[in-house]
């Protein structure tokens, strides 16, 4: 099944105080129903009075933690989208706290396919966090060093 296939008519919320950002992710989820959000009181709001399939989360700038703690209270789906908070401790603390994902904002142009990934995992019963390290293994060693897991006591599974 194509990216368009379970992505197709999704409603997503999309955070980010960059505009940019905002109206790349719009361009990439086009088959999706994408709202956007610039601020953390525009997004809460949202949130917390309308449903979405998904929520692409940035961190810095938009508290995005508080917003992942909303998303997790209304069954949404909650994705950490990020440059400036690219760190071991932020990708554990988002597996923590409930994140389904999370995505270097380099890799941004792939959101349709990370994000299929994790419609897949949940319809397939299995950990939303699937096939996260397999698509960015390479990018996460490269970052963080090849034992950045284990440096950091992460366990994604």
């Amino acid at each position: 099944m194509g990216e368009e296939g379970l992505l197709s008519g999704k409603k997503v919320l999309v955070v980010d105080d960059d505009l940019d950002v905002l109206e790349t992710i719009e361009e990439l989820l086009s088959m999706c129903r994408v709202t956007k959000a610039s601020t953390f009181d525009e997004a809460k709001e949202l949130l917390e009075n309308r449903d979405y399939d998904i929520a692409v989360l940035d961190i810095m700038g938009v508290r995005g933690y508080e917003l992942l703690r909303i998303c997790n209270r209304r069954g949404t789906i909650g994705v950490m989208l990020t440059a400036n908070a690219m760190t071991p401790e932020n990708v554990k603390k988002s597996f923590e706290e409930g994140a389904a994902s999370f995505l270097p904002k380099e890799e941004m142009s792939r959101i349709c396919l990370f994000l299929e990934d994790i419609l897949e995992a949940r319809e397939k019963g299995k950990s939303l966090w699937w096939r996260w390290y397999d698509r960015l293994a390479d990018y996460f060693d490269s970052k963080f060093g090849p034992d950045w897991q284990e440096k950091h006591r992460i366990v994604i599974r």
